[in-house]
């Protein structure tokens, strides 16, 4: 499988609003059309985590600024809104996952958190 494929299936086709699946110096491995990750900010995601600033920094993903109410070593989670994002670390990747009042919170960080449990387990 493709990573546009994790993108597409796993992530919006499971009810995120955009994801993507960024490599750890931040550069895209795959992104839906909406996302619009812009400059720095998928190298930003990555310092985040390496550095836990995600509390002071919160998670700005496509120019939007989400509150964060969580982070630790492998999970950040974002609010803006109605909606939120959440990001997990894999060994190698980041997944990014933006979603919108009609995914509810919970269901967005299982899909998100399983995923990322999948990719671990194939060594990425």
């Amino acid at each position: 499988m493709s990573w546009q494929e994790y993108v597409d299936n796993n992530l919006v086709g499971a009810g995120f609003k955009d994801a993507a699946l960024i490599g750890h110096d931040g550069g895209i491995w795959a992104t839906s059309k909406g996302l619009g990750l812009q400059g720095t900010e998928g190298k930003n995601i990555a310092d985040n985590f390496t550095k836990q600033t995600f509390p002071a920094n919160g998670i700005v993903v496509g120019g939007k600024k989400y509150m964060a109410l969580k982070s630790d070593e492998r999970s950040a989670y974002g609010k803006l809104g109605a909606g939120g994002i959440i990001c997990v670390k894999t060994k190698s990747a980041f997944i990014i996952g933006v979603f919108d009042d009609k995914l509810q919170p919970g269901a967005a960080a299982n899909t998100a958190e399983k995923l990322a449990d999948y990719l671990i387990e194939q060594g990425y």
